[in-house]
Formats: structure tokens, sequence, C-alpha cells
């Protein structure tokens, strides 16, 4: 399929990314439509524009380069203040819901996997059960490292990124009016919004107040790329090595053999080692969000690229099933089980957005919304997502073997 910019095109395809993740930043701190929406999601939906449009390619090296490169980067920098004591001290209550709603998730991906396995193929059923689950226990950041963990075909992968991008738009459309909905706001609790009506609506941008600037100097950037840098390399460097050694042989080495044979479950555990190790360096160090957060809107630029209609009608509506199973439950688990155990409906929805999107949208929705109590938990718990999500993606995949 010819585009108008070519497919080696890579200086100017990269220019494209990074414009569109500036672009939807941009958005979500100038109006408040795109608030409610984030700078995620405008960032998904511009470059699946700009592909459905045939514009930019849906496949090309410098998507490849922001999946092997800048993925990888960005985990680090967003994880600099996972110390878990502080993500049990001050997120305990959000924590329990989190975890309650991930549930959901894995019910949903294992009763999907048995009802289309056939369909699918046991192969690719459980390929992709293992990045849907992954990806909705932790966000888009997981499916990378589902894919790379399985060795999901790259046919299979692109199918599955466009099922995902499409639901996931679709749930956070959802979860924005999810609390406006009467049977909703009148079962249950809403201290958040009662305050916000008492207070009487601000005007305000929530994102620009969250975002504005802040002190950073040339040593906090110094430190915080040297840190990132390191820990990527030897993730990786252990990862081929534990591959390496160890056997496959049944069900108990196999799940090491992906645990620790992964970079990316690496990465999150040896960051998260290290933020709980050493909280004052690695929490202080100026600027690592604010970072991560740039590449991870470029990441989301680069998943919604292979978003094509055309490829939704050809290759996902089957994926798609398997997705909203996953997602579908996710929500069910965290309605009932937040009704059950007295969580508010601004708990329930950040928490769920968390699962299914990760922190940097779960506190972008947050921010949005104007529940600032919620932010640093959504942050915290949406991190630890990282951490589970890949976990969870890697026990069904063996399990399911």
């Amino acid at each position: 399929m010819s585009t108008l910019i070519p497919v080696d095109s890579s200086w100017l395809l990269f220019a494209i990314l990074v414009v569109i993740a500036a672009v939807s930043i941009w958005l979500e701190q100038k109006y408040k439509w795109a608030a409610k929406m984030t700078a995620c999601v405008i960032a998904l939906i511009l470059a699946m524009l700009l592909a459905n449009f045939r514009i930019i390619p849906t496949d090309a090296p410098a998507y490849d380069f922001v999946w092997g490169y800048v993925v990888p980067l960005a985990i680090p920098f967003l994880l600099f203040n996972a110390n878990i004591k502080k993500i049990w001290k001050e997120s305990g209550r959000m924590f329990g819901m989190f975890m309650l709603s991930s549930l959901g998730s894995i019910v949903g991906g294992v009763l999907g996997f048995f009802a289309l396995r056939g369909a699918l193929g046991l192969a690719q059923a459980r390929s992709a059960t293992s990045m849907f689950v992954g990806t909705y226990v932790g966000g888009s950041v997981n499916l990378v490292a589902m894919a790379d963990a399985t060795g999901a075909d790259g046919s299979l992968v692109s199918a599955a990124i466009v099922a995902d991008n499409l639901l996931m738009v679709l749930y956070f459309f959802l979860l924005v009016a999810l609390p406006g909905i009467k049977w909703v706001y009148n079962h249950y609790k809403h201290p958040l919004i009662d305050e916000q009506e008492k207070l009487g609506a601000s005007t305000d941008n929530s994102a620009a107040a969250y975002w504005q600037a802040k002190p950073v100097a040339l040593l906090d950037i110094a430190k915080a790329c040297a840190v990132a840098f390191s820990i990527v390399a030897v993730s990786k460097l252990l990862a081929g090595w534990f591959g390496s050694i160890i056997p496959t042989t049944n069900f108990f080495f196999t799940l090491l053999n992906g645990l620790f044979g992964n970079q990316y479950l690496l990465i999150t555990t040896i960051t998260t080692v290290l933020a709980t190790a050493f909280p004052k360096f690695l929490g202080n160090i100026a600027g690592a969000q604010e970072i991560g957060t740039f590449l991870i809107h470029i990441f989301f630029a680069v998943i919604g690229a292979p978003a094509s209609v055309e490829m939704i009608i050809k290759n996902a509506p089957l994926l798609l099933v398997l997705a909203a199973f996953v997602v579908g439950f996710n929500m069910i688990f965290s309605l009932v089980f937040g009704k059950i155990f007295k969580y508010s409906i601004e708990e329930i929805t950040v928490a769920s957005n968390a699962n299914i999107g990760g922190p940097t949208t779960s506190a972008a929705f947050a921010i949005a919304k104007g529940w600032h109590s919620l932010v640093v938990p959504a942050l915290l718990v949406g991190t630890l997502g990282y951490v589970i999500g890949n976990y969870y993606g890697i026990f069904l995949f063996t399990m399911f073997s």
C-alpha cells in the first residue's frame, strides 16, 4: 500500500511521531475537551487518522525503533518513583481496587481463550490471550513485552494492536461517561464529585496545572538518562543469559525461562527494586517522570499507526472479541467488587483505567476529572501494573501450553 510518506523516510516519520506527541500534550493542556480524552488517546487517534488517509505507512522501520528502544527506555523513567513501600503506604486502598479489577482481566482472558481457541487456533489464541491480559493489567507497554515473550507472529501482533487500540479508545470514553450515568450515580459513592458540586465546576485546565513547569537541573537529566540506559542495557544482557541457561523441559522451568528471559520483566523488576532500595536517590531525580511520559506519548502514536480500518475488517474481528472478553470482565469485576467492598465510583473508574491503559492514562484521567487526590495512587498502582501484568501474561501463556 503506497503512502504519501514512504516507509523508508525514517527521519520524517520520527518527526511526525514526535510532533503528534507534542500536539496531543498541547491540546490536553489547552482545551478541556482534550483533557477529558487525554493526550495518550489523542496521539493514538491522530496517528490512526494519518495512517487511514494513507499519509503515513502502517508499518515502518521507524516504528520498530520506537518499539525496540524508546519503549524500554520509557519504563525506567516512569518507574523511578515505584517504591513498593510507598505504594502500599499511600495507595493501599487503590491497590486493593486495582488488584480486584485485574482479576477480571485474567478471568476474561481465560474464558475468551477457551471460547475462541478453535476459531483462532491454539498457538495464536495462547499468544493473543497473553498479550491482551498483559496489556489490560498494565497498559499498552505490556503488549510489547508479551509479544516479545511469546514470540508472536508479526501479523498477529499488528492485528492485536488494532483490536487493542479500538477497544481501548471506546472503553476510555465509557469510563469518562460512567460516573454521570444516573443508575451508577445513584448506586455508588462519589465523594469527590460531591465536593466538586459543592465548590462549583472549575474553569481551570487540570492537566495544565498538574504538568506546570518544575525546576530541572542538567545534572537531573544526566542522572536520569545514565540510570535508565544502564538498567535497560543490564536487563537485556541478563535476559539473554537467563534465556540461554534455563531449560524449557517442564512447566516450572518454562515459566522461569519466560520470566527471567524477558527484558521487559527484568527492566520493571530491577527498576522497582532500585526505587524501593534507594528511594531518595531515584525518587528525587527531577524530570524523569516528564521524560518517561513524553516517550510514552510517542509510543501511543506508534501503536495508533497500524490501526487500519481495512485491517480491522479483514484480520481483527476475532481478536476484537477476545479483547472485549478481557475488558468486559475487567469492568464487571470492577463494578461488582467495587460495590461489595464499598469503593467510590471515582476509585473504581481510575483503577480500571490503570489496568486497561496504564499509569499515564489513569493519571491523566484523574487529572482531567479534577480528582487530584487520586493522581498519585493512579500513577503508583498503574506503575505496579507494568510488573504484575507481564507476570500474569507469562503465567497464562505457559499454563495454556
